[in-house]
């Protein structure tokens, strides 16, 4: 006759059950969803009844608990557990770790960690094949004592996991406060629909993880669409029907033996010595720099294979340099590439990609166009040195610092419509024109000179190499020499009527040196003009 048996009935079989064996163990597999490897395993309790058969966990567990019977039944699953890892080794097998679940209960009135800590040591198997998992609820009202818990048992070497992450209402507080090594996502918020809020939640609850540099395993996959979706979040360790029911010893050990093992990886790699997850604490020295020492700065992700990016915090002086009285809300929650044109887009993700591959600070500009709720739309340009900070999946954490350059990018720009429009005068006017630095002894020519007189971009050891060649005459090189050095020594101004070029086309050459405000000359200004025959 197989149905559920009372509470008295359960209490009063219960020594019977553990003696006799009608409580096993059974296993569920976690795995890599990307390459199909085995990464661990969940140990859950199951009973049997000889005469009322199965009884399912939902049904014996709160009775075992309300009657103080739980620890004993999970001291047997953690006996049991160790037992059949001895049985892997023996075997030659190397097991992946199995998690042990510890409820309120095995703490509360119990030396919980030093009894596993003897049954483990009686039979002899290292503590990297065990994680002790605790579930969110049981957290909460209790976190002082829980987490003294999970001090003595990181003392011992053991992992720890946290289960049911999300199901509460205090997730982010627990989190926290409790010092956990893995977190398992309650894949409740997603059901059969992987878009919506459920999603966005899911979504957010794995970044949050990426950047505490925890591994994340996703509990309860039943679908390819729910694994295929969790993948794409960065989460690559599935738990649930889609891969395995729970499984008697037998058939997971089988399973052991077919698949290919690995071990559960943080979810970030870090540069060394940047402690990226602690730019969250606001009572760390990271904010602290971040915030007021470091000027115009920001933290972003960037996704090189899909080249999403996001913007993850701004201190209040990048909210400064950009302008335009933008908030932070709005700044986060935009899109950052709707800013860029495409041409700066490409430009930039490319000293991303240079910044990343040479671990050094790179320098990039380029023009953005910010919108204002209150001030309209504006065209600035942005100078940004970018540093790669770690990897937290598939994402790339960048750090970036800024300046707003725009004033001088117009000012600029203004220059050079200037010097455009002198070049296009001075087509009409038979003018050449250049520019001497004299600590440098290096020559600007303009465009004429580069064209007529084949000249390069930047002439060296001036005027040396346009004696060589031919534009100065050798009858007149020396007085040509004599004038740098007047300049060099503050003259004001330099003309004289020089013949140029083998043609000797008389030139007037005239020089106007320009001073610093310590009065020592920096440039002269330097052009040839034909000498017209009115005649």
């Amino acid at each position: 006759m197989y149905r559920v048996m009372t509470e008295a009935e359960m209490v009063e079989a219960f020594d019977t059950a553990i003696s006799d064996d009608q409580f096993y163990v059974c296993y569920q597999p976690q795995m890599n969803h990307i390459s199909g490897s085995i990464v661990g395993a969940e140990a859950l309790l199951r009973w049997k009844h000889p005469e009322f058969g199965v009884q399912f966990p939902s049904d014996f567990i709160p009775v075992l608990e309300k009657n103080d019977l739980i620890y004993k039944a999970d001291q047997f699953v953690f006996e049991k557990v160790c037992l059949f890892i001895k049985t892997c080794l023996d075997k030659g097998l190397t097991p992946v770790p199995v998690s042990v679940n510890m409820s309120r209960y095995d703490i509360v009135g119990h030396d919980y960690v030093e009894d596993i800590e003897k049954t483990r040591k009686r039979i002899g198997i290292p503590v990297k094949y065990l994680r002790i998992e605790i579930t969110e609820s049981s957290a909460i009202g209790g976190s002082d004592l829980v987490s003294s818990v999970l001090d003595r048992l990181h003392t011992y070497g053991y992992i720890v996991e946290m289960d049911d992450f999300g199901s509460g209402y205090s997730s982010l507080n627990i989190l926290k406060k409790l010092d956990v090594d893995v977190i398992k996502l309650d894949m409740s918020f997603l059901s059969e629909n992987t878009g919506g809020r459920g999603g966005v939640i899911i979504s957010s609850m794995v970044r949050m993880t990426k950047w505490l540099n925890t591994p994340v395993i996703a509990e309860g996959v039943e679908t390819i669409e729910q694994a295929d979706y969790m993948q794409s979040l960065g989460c690559n360790y599935i738990q649930g029907y889609l891969y395995s029911k729970p499984l008697p010893e037998n058939e997971y050990l089988q399973l052991l033996e077919r698949l290919e093992t690995e071990p559960i990886k943080p979810a970030s790699k870090l540069v060394k010595g940047m402690g990226v997850g602690r730019f969250w604490d606001p009572d760390s020295f990271e904010t602290l720099v971040f915030n007021d020492f470091v000027g115009a700065a920001a933290i972003f992700s960037y996704e090189e294979d899909t080249g999403k990016a996001e913007l993850l915090r701004v201190n209040k002086k990048y909210l400064e340099e950009i302008g335009m009285n933008v908030s932070e809300q709005e700044i986060l929650a935009t899109d950052p590439w709707e800013s860029f044109s495409e041409t700066d887009r490409k430009s930039f993700e490319a000293t991303i990609k240079k910044a990343i591959e040479s671990g050094e600070e790179e320098t990039s500009e380029h023009w953005r166009l910010i919108r204002s709720k209150c001030c309209g739309d504006d065209n600035i340009c942005i100078r940004a040195h970018v540093r790669f900070l770690g990897r937290a999946g598939r994402q790339d954490i960048i750090y970036s610092r800024i300046r707003n350059i725009t004033g001088e990018k117009r000012a600029y720009q203004e220059i050079v419509d200037s010097e455009r429009r002198f070049r296009a005068a001075s087509e009409q006017a038979n003018v050449y024109a250049w520019e001497y630095v004299i600590d440098t002894k290096e020559m600007h020519p303009c465009f004429r000179c580069m064209r007529d007189l084949g000249l390069p971009v930047v002439v060296r050891n001036y005027p040396e190499p346009a004696i060589e060649m031919g534009i100065f005459p050798q009858d007149y090189a020396d007085m040509y020499r004599d004038w740098h050095r007047q300049l060099a020594e503050g003259v004001h101004s330099l003309e004289a009527v020089i013949p140029l070029t083998v043609g000797r086309v008389p030139f007037i050459v005239r020089y106007t040196n320009e001073f610093d405000e310590n009065g020592k000359p920096v440039k002269a200004y330097g052009s040839a003009t034909l000498v017209v025959d009115n005649k």
